[in-house]
């Protein structure tokens, strides 16, 4: 009876999975099947793509807009954020670990402050500031608000709190500064936080899309984001075709997660265990 009930728990269970998978990935593949139709089709109501496949829908995307650009755009927007982001949260989760100073505590209370004001609220004043600083239009408009992050402030100090003191106190008797200290040792022993934030950072900024469209009005320094808007008519709209740049506009943050799926996964784990 037992042995009965847990083999209907373990179906039951996997079932709920495989629907929650389904469910999940359907957007993706409806997606990549959609950018392999013809117009007649996806107007048909097809969940399929006839054969031949389309392919041109692909080469189409590219021939109408330049999307090698767009792509280019928020790669360099994307990279320049988690390069900054990553210095920045890491100096300062040092700082509020590793550094006695007056106010500490209160100084991280308001960074975590910072993690319950919505993005939304400070966009006026952001934008104000940027078109202030004669930004508009340019890349230090797009990246320039986004390289301080409370998220990753947090994140790392809380990975940091997790190495001895005795480390610390070891490498200053040993006559190492801190820079040394942070350098040396704290940054190659929470490379996998590291490289979770890196990836979160990354793949947040590649598919942001208010921001861009805000300080940007010239193709040169829009981003592909903006692009997949612009793939739209105002009276019809080549539906495969959108699907197709949306597919590859996927791709991007898909090869990220790839490239760092060890490295991420290292530092959930350790998160997990951390907490």
């Amino acid at each position: 009876m037992n042995i009965a009930q847990g083999r209907l728990s373990r179906i039951l269970v996997w079932g709920a999975l495989c629907l929650a998978a389904l469910l999940t990935t359907f957007p993706l593949l409806y997606a990549i099947a959609a950018s392999l139709m013809t117009q007649s089709d996806f107007n048909a109501g097809a969940v399929l793509p006839s054969w031949p496949l389309e392919f041109s829908n692909y080469v189409a995307a590219f021939e109408r807009f330049p999307l090698l650009r767009y792509f280019g755009n928020s790669f360099i927007m994307a990279g320049l954020v988690t390069v900054a982001v990553l210095v920045t949260s890491s100096m300062a989760a040092f700082s509020f670990t590793f550094i006695p100073f007056r106010g500490r505590g209160m100084l991280f209370a308001i960074v975590l402050g910072t993690l319950m004001i919505p993005w939304e609220a400070t966009i006026i004043v952001n934008f104000q500031t940027v078109r202030d600083l004669g930004w508009l239009n340019t890349f230090q408009g797009l990246t320039v608000p986004s390289f301080a992050m409370g998220f990753g402030i947090f994140l790392l100090r809380q990975s940091f709190r997790t190495l001895p003191n005795d480390l610390h106190e070891a490498m200053q008797v040993d006559g190492a500064s801190r820079f040394r200290f942070f350098v040396s040792t704290v940054l190659p022993l929470n490379r996998p936080m590291l490289a979770t934030l890196a990836v979160f950072t990354f793949i947040t900024t590649w598919n942001t899309y208010l921001w861009p469209l805000l300080v940007t009005s010239e193709e040169r320094v829009r981003t592909v984001q903006i692009a997949l808007r612009s793939l739209q008519g105002e009276a019809t709209t080549a539906w495969p075709l959108v699907m197709a740049a949306t597919v590859m506009v996927m791709a991007g943050t898909l090869i990220v997660l790839v490239l760092g799926q060890r490295q991420l996964k290292a530092g959930l784990v350790a998160g997990a265990v951390k907490g």
